[in-house]
């Protein structure tokens, strides 16, 4: 596939970048870079090259939410669709094997505050903001609280939804929209160093955490535990699990086949 909108990415250390790429729209979602990060995501989680993946953005936005020039003559059901379209990349996050990292600089709002929500983690530059701004301009954000919600709960969230502030990376990372804030200008390099660290551990280790996390998330209490313990012990059958083992016993680094 062509892209116009995201930029696709993959260097020698199995990390894929996916960038945003509307830097003079602050990088709004339409329905064409909605369908391109689906697209992408997609591409990055079945290539065998690709162990972590990235979303980032051009210019001096991560993504200020929709582009409200889309907004206008639908019918209900029109906007339905067109709100899903929308609301896919962020869907798509967690039903990847792969884990997935938020790097944002500049302001993630409404459906760019959800994106970074969905992904598995997030790093942010120290003067980034994020909120969910569209109850300001008569609208709402229940999508993206969504993904917002499993992050910092009930309370702050509805606070974020009913009264649209962008808060601090600081605050952010005090609410746990983001893992870790850093210095603007070590932003890239942060980033990538945090990303091929985790593509370093066994892939097979990882995908197999983050599908039980996401399954187990949503279940009764004992039936998690029952879940999980079925998951761990499929990983303890894996040639990667064996390895780890044998490489830990012996002293050495292990050698990952992702099997």
């Amino acid at each position: 596939m062509a892209y116009k909108t995201v930029i696709m990415e993959i260097d020698d250390n199995h990390v894929g970048t996916v960038t945003l790429n509307r830097p003079e729209q602050l990088n709004t979602f339409t329905s064409r870079m909605a369908t391109e990060l689906f697209q992408a995501l997609a591409e990055m989680e079945a290539d065998e090259r690709v162990r972590v993946v990235i979303i980032k953005a051009n210019g001096k936005s991560f993504c200020a939410g929709i582009d409200v020039n889309e907004l206008h003559g639908k019918s209900t059901m029109e906007y339905q669709s067109w709100f899903e379209l929308m609301e896919s990349p962020l869907v798509a996050i967690s039903t990847m094997k792969k884990p997935v990292i938020a790097q944002v600089d500049g302001v993630a709002a409404a459906n760019g505050a959800g994106l970074v929500a969905a992904c598995d983690l997030a790093i942010a530059a120290d003067g980034a903001r994020i909120g969910l701004t569209a109850i300001n301009v008569g609208l709402n954000c229940v999508g993206p609280v969504v993904p917002v919600a499993r992050s910092i709960g009930r309370k702050r969230s509805l606070e974020l939804l009913f009264f649209g502030d962008l808060v601090t990376a600081a605050r952010a990372l005090e609410l746990g929209l983001v893992n870790r804030v850093v210095a603007k200008e070590d932003l890239d390099g942060e980033a990538m160093a945090w990303a091929a660290t985790l593509a370093m551990k066994s892939p097979v280790a990882v995908q197999n955490a983050k599908r039980a996390f996401y399954t187990a998330e949503d279940m009764d209490y004992h039936k998690a535990f029952d879940y999980v313990h079925e998951a761990f012990a499929r990983l303890c059958s894996t040639d990667d699990a064996k390895e780890g083992v044998s490489a830990f016993l012996e002293k050495r680094q292990p050698r990952w086949t992702g099997k």
